[in-house]
């Protein structure tokens, strides 16, 4: 059995470069990403925003010699668990952590630093005193956050003075920069302090490039997107010449022998599995884990059980975490399930019984009530749905929005997808959407308001989701297992946890305890941060 690593995060940054499946529309990201150019790299979950954040970081460092160009890449997925008193905490939390990675990038990288840094004082001591600020903000979630000692942290214009000096006495050309994890959903003020950081960074010097998710992003007042960077679209279209191969050739990367014989010999049924993904690697990942065999049984079951419960149960949990939003969440969950998707499932039935072309998309008008428009952002975040157009014509010349509903989903309906997926994947064509109106009826049903929620309804949401069980953790059973028989029952067991507590487990030495840690806490920082 394949043993798939779903995450980025558990793929070594040397070995990153041997994982990457290149296609024309991926290198025209990557080189755009290793440009001097901001980019915004905007992608739901698990479709490959950090690996590819990576693959430029991995091919800067190769060509740092010649390029003289310097990658540095930060996560800020440990920002889903701060609790913090106040706005500004959070912007210097950002800046600890990117003047930290900065000296470490140039350090690793043989820098010769000058007798004073950005901090102003001999940098041998700049580490500790940064690594120190870092875990004090970062262990806010244990409750009782007292002063934080922030008097030695530079101001973000002696950061970028000191980051000039640097690399005009080393013959640097910039610092490219590759923020993962960069603004955590449905945290508006969180967001808006890092797109603050974000545009404060910006100079000769720097470049700032990060990864966001779609829909459920606020920029704030000074950041200006069409000004400030360029954003690209992470989006692979099923229906694209050469994307079967790609999708295998992705699975290839990290499938054994007898998986890929499997796939040879079950071809077609491959296809319906990666189809149903819709572009998603881990996704496909996931139900490539499932049905092993890639057998007919197999993958309707998969299918059925991956895009009717699993998908939309993670959707669901959205609710749990920012109860503010549940009206939202689970609208847009009865809006897709109850009307969008049987309407287009009895539309491809009557289709292919005529004309043969088939539809995945629906189009509102743009005179909808925004928070409808809320709503639908919240499935796209989680990949249900994405936006294929913002200002498209449809009856009457009326302008909307059209989306594409995730293939999966789609054929989920139908009672052997591996036998009628095919047809409805082969025939879908892009003209022919159904179209909600300003006025459709299932707005109505959605009757209140999207607001902000306040720090404190969101720290109390962060406390109630510490406290559940590993089982909502995405992680194989035999590790849950791992964990619990070391009585690490809840997330919050997880979060607090040494690899020495790890290793009194049965059978783990000091390198599988710091696996299972860095798989634990990939999976903890993900599920909180939505």
């Amino acid at each position: 059995m394949s043993d798939f690593k779903i995450r980025t995060e558990n793929i070594k940054p040397s070995e990153i470069l041997d994982y990457f499946v290149e296609t024309p529309e991926d290198r025209l990201i990557v080189d755009r990403l290793k440009s001097s150019t901001p980019v915004i790299l905007v992608g739901s979950r698990g479709v490959g925003k950090s690996f590819l954040l990576r693959v430029a970081e991995a091919e800067l460092k190769n060509s740092f010699e010649e390029s003289k160009v310097l990658p540095v890449y930060i996560s800020f997925s440990q920002g889903s668990v701060l609790q913090l008193n106040n706005e500004i905490q959070f912007y210097q939390w950002m800046l600890a952590r990117i003047c930290s990675s900065v000296l470490r990038s140039l350090k690793k990288n043989g820098v010769v630093l000058p007798n004073t840094t950005f901090l102003h004082s001999a940098h041998e001591g700049d580490t500790a005193y940064l690594s120190k600020l870092i875990s004090e903000f970062e262990s806010s979630w244990k409750g009782g956050l007292g002063d934080i000692d922030v008097s030695a942290l530079p101001s973000i214009d002696n950061f970028k003075d000191s980051i000039e000096d640097i690399c005009e006495e080393s013959g640097i050309s910039y610092i490219n920069i590759f923020i993962d994890e960069a603004a955590h959903i449905l945290r508006p003020a969180q967001q808006r302090q890092f797109f603050g950081i974000y545009r404060d960074l910006s100079s000769a010097f720097i470049n700032c490039n990060a990864a966001v998710y779609p829909g459920v992003t606020s920029f704030g007042d000074y950041f200006q997107p069409i000004h400030d960077a360029l954003f690209i679209n992470l989006e692979r279209d099923p229906t694209s010449s050469g994307y079967i191969e790609t999708m295998r050739s992705m699975v290839e990367k990290q499938a054994d022998s007898k998986l890929m014989a499997s796939i040879a010999k079950n071809m077609e049924n491959f296809s319906i599995l990666a189809f149903s993904a819709t572009g998603n690697p881990r996704i496909l990942l996931k139900t490539i884990g499932r049905s092993p065999s890639i057998s007919s049984k197999e993958v309707n079951s998969t299918i059925r059980e991956f895009y009717k419960n699993d998908i939309w149960e993670e959707h669901s949990l959205l609710s749990d975490k920012y109860p503010g939003f549940s009206q939202f969440i689970n609208w847009g969950r009865t809006f897709l399930e109850e009307t969008v998707i049987p309407e287009i499932k009895s539309k491809n039935d009557s289709y292919l019984q005529g004309d043969k072309k088939t539809s995945r998309f629906f189009w509102v008008n743009r005179k909808a009530p925004k928070k409808i428009t809320a709503a639908l952002n919240l499935l796209c975040y989680t990949g249900i749905i994405s936006l294929h157009s913002e200002a498209m014509k449809a009856t009457r010349s009326e302008i909307g929005a059209r989306y594409s509903v995730n293939i999966g989903c789609l054929l989920a309906q139908e009672v052997k997808p591996a036998a009628t997926g095919f047809a409805i994947v082969k025939n879908i064509y892009i003209k022919r959407m159904t179209e909600y109106g300003a006025y459709h009826e299932a707005f109505e049903s959605l009757a209140s308001d999207l607001e902000d929620i306040s720090d404190t309804a969101i720290n109390q949401a962060l406390q109630l989701q510490l406290s559940k069980s590993v089982d909502f953790l995405d992680l194989p059973l035999w590790l849950i297992d791992r964990l619990k028989s070391i009585n690490l029952h809840n997330i919050k067991d997880v979060l607090d946890a040494t690899e020495e507590t790890i290793q009194k487990a049965y059978y783990v030495g000091e390198a599988r305890s710091r696996y299972i840690k860095n798989e634990a806490l990939s999976a903890v920082f993900e599920y909180m941060a939505g």
